[in-house]
């Protein structure tokens, strides 16, 4: 065959693995790669941002969203250094995606020379946010490397891999052939620990289930909802696992719940979960026995103590389980379940203002239609209480916790799929991250509905600033801009909505309309939310009624 460039080598590879997008700002370490990838832009989509930290985001926006691999691409050094951030939440949150970052000349990496973006070992440093890092030291390495990133990506636990390759390497040709096709690789159950694991699931008869986002990782939802109906046991979404049994569903739960259930359940089984709190200690689960299913061996040791422990793809487990302990016969659970539900309400009214928005938004999103959240007060309520009807049309932040990811992260869905309707929530303390990407969104067509609601503040440290500091409050305020405006200076439509009401109606006519928006919904004071996420933090006094309203006319 005719020598092809390294470049040409990752571009065919890449498509050879089924890659059809790549987000990415080119530079001078990637010239050779931007060549081949525009003699092929009839066959992968290269979606520019503006600034290298939104196409980590994207990339992982549209992993998640879709279940297939998000790719990125930077310049080494500062690009590399801009991209971190949406890689370490893609490690967070189980992401599947590929960082392709550029490096400096082959021969001088190490050298300390001071070449163009040149930082001191970028090899290791994304080998610390990454499950593999690989550096192509020769064209013909190209197709090889390749394969092993989406051997990684499509095998155990998926989580971001990174692949470096210099520009006198994407230059330099070579005869060598592209990559073939990685297939996924599941991690197979052990016999045995299926069988101990049956054992007592069959003899428990007030199981409970915890899963996270390894179910949805695994396309497992169905394999869920068949052992969930057998056993008659209510299933509790972690945030990460918003979706993997429909909302609806009379088993499905939101986590908050197991501080209900727990007192007289006698199994947990926790499935594609890591099983600990924010503050690193196991779930409690007041002494009944724990079954963990993971596709990462760590997530099966300490500090969580099991009785059978399963190394094994959620998907595989969940179907060997079922099989293994048949259908027994259990009695319906009905009238506790209902109960827990009319609990979850008395829980959930301390939020009611949050609920009423993310209400608003519900009833508007298709079944299908996906929540990007954020870490902002109606985000905050999202993670604890957003009713996710299917797999991968809720998108967090996990334990991250990435102020200003939200947006671009969405961008990314809503590239992956233009023709699903996709809505960001988002603070106005987070959107300032992200918030040229209006351009990108402008640019590339993307209806994508930006819900920003702003009350002037970084309004997490503002409440710990009041009510812990005795109201001292130090750069915990705002200077913003006028939000329709900035739409408007991009020249993307733009609304304000005042409350739930009036946003429901705008959002109604966005989503039908599928153009780039951006909503300007101006709020005061919601309530706290944290008694409800994290277990021991103390209920908040109430606050006055409608504090978290602007009326119409008022600033901020």
């Amino acid at each position: 065959m005719a020598d092809n460039t390294g470049g040409d080598l990752l571009a065919e590879s890449l498509l050879a693995q089924g890659v059809d997008t790549v987000f990415g700002i080119p530079g001078v370490q990637l010239d050779a790669a931007a060549d081949a990838l525009y003699a092929r832009s009839d066959r992968i989509d290269f979606v520019c941002a503006r600034n290298e930290q939104a196409t980590t985001y994207m990339a992982d926006g549209y992993a998640r969203s879709t279940g297939d691999v998000g790719v990125a691409m930077v310049v080494p050094g500062p690009g590399v250094l801009n991209a971190l951030s949406g890689v370490a939440t893609g490690y967070s949150t189980n992401s599947p995606t590929l960082l392709i970052a550029g490096q400096i000349d082959s021969q001088a990496i190490g050298k300390g020379l001071g070449a163009l973006h040149e930082i001191p070992d970028q090899t290791g440093i994304l080998e610390r946010v990454t499950k593999w890092t690989g550096t192509a030291r020769t064209a013909d390495e190209i197709p090889g490397l390749v394969t092993e990133a989406f051997r990684q990506l499509r095998s155990g636990r998926p989580r971001p891999v990174a692949l470096e390759v210099p520009p006198d390497v994407l230059a330099a040709t070579s005869s060598a052939a592209a990559a073939t096709r990685v297939d996924f690789a599941p991690t197979t159950p052990d016999a045995d620990a299926i069988r101990d694991a049956a054992r007592l699931l069959a003899a428990s008869r007030r199981p409970l289930i915890v899963v996270g986002g390894g179910v949805i990782a695994a396309n497992a939802t169905a394999a869920l909802r068949d052992l969930a109906e057998r056993l008659e046991a209510p299933v509790l979404m972690t945030e990460n696992g918003r979706g993997a049994l429909d909302a609806r569903h009379r088993l499905a739960f939101d986590s908050l719940a197991l501080r209900a259930l727990r007192p007289d359940a006698d199994l947990v089984l926790a499935v594609g979960t890591r099983f600990v709190s924010t503050f690193g200690t196991q779930v409690d689960t007041d002494g009944a026995p724990v079954i963990l299913v993971n596709a990462e061996a760590a997530d099966l040791e300490g500090p969580r103590a099991a009785a059978v422990r399963v190394h094994a793809d959620a998907g595989l487990a969940l179907e060997a389980l079922a099989a293994e302990i048949g259908r027994p016969q259990r009695e319906s659970r009905a009238d506790e379940l209902a109960a827990v539900r009319v609990w979850l309400d008395e829980q959930f009214a301390d939020i009611a203002p949050q609920r009423e928005y993310l209400g608003a938004i519900r009833s508007v999103l298709p079944e299908d239609g996906v929540f990007v959240s954020e870490f902002t007060q109606v985000g905050y309520a999202a993670s604890a209480c957003y009713p996710a009807y299917q797999p991968r049309t809720y998108i967090g932040p996990g334990y991250q916790g990435t102020l200003g990811y939200g947006f671009a992260t969405a961008l990314g869905v809503k590239a992956a799929d233009p023709n699903r309707a996709v809505v960001s929530v988002n603070g106005d303390g987070g959107f300032s991250w992200t918030l040229q990407e209006l351009s990108t969104m402008k640019r590339y067509g993307l209806g994508l509905v930006t819900v920003v609601f702003h009350d002037g503040f970084y309004g997490n440290v503002r409440r710990i600033q009041k009510n812990r500091y005795g109201a001292r409050y130090f750069a915990s305020d705002l200077t913003n801009p006028d939000y329709p405006a900035l739409a408007g200076a991009f020249g993307i439509a733009s609304a304000t909505a005042h409350d739930p009401a009036s946003l429901q109606g705008v959002l109604a006519d966005a989503v039908t309309a599928n153009e780039p928006i951006l909503i300007d919904v101006p709020v005061g004071e919601f309530p706290s939310p944290w008694h409800l996420i994290h277990e021991g933090v103390p209920r908040p006094a109430p606050l006055p009624a409608g504090s978290h309203l602007v009326r119409e006319g008022a600033s901020a």
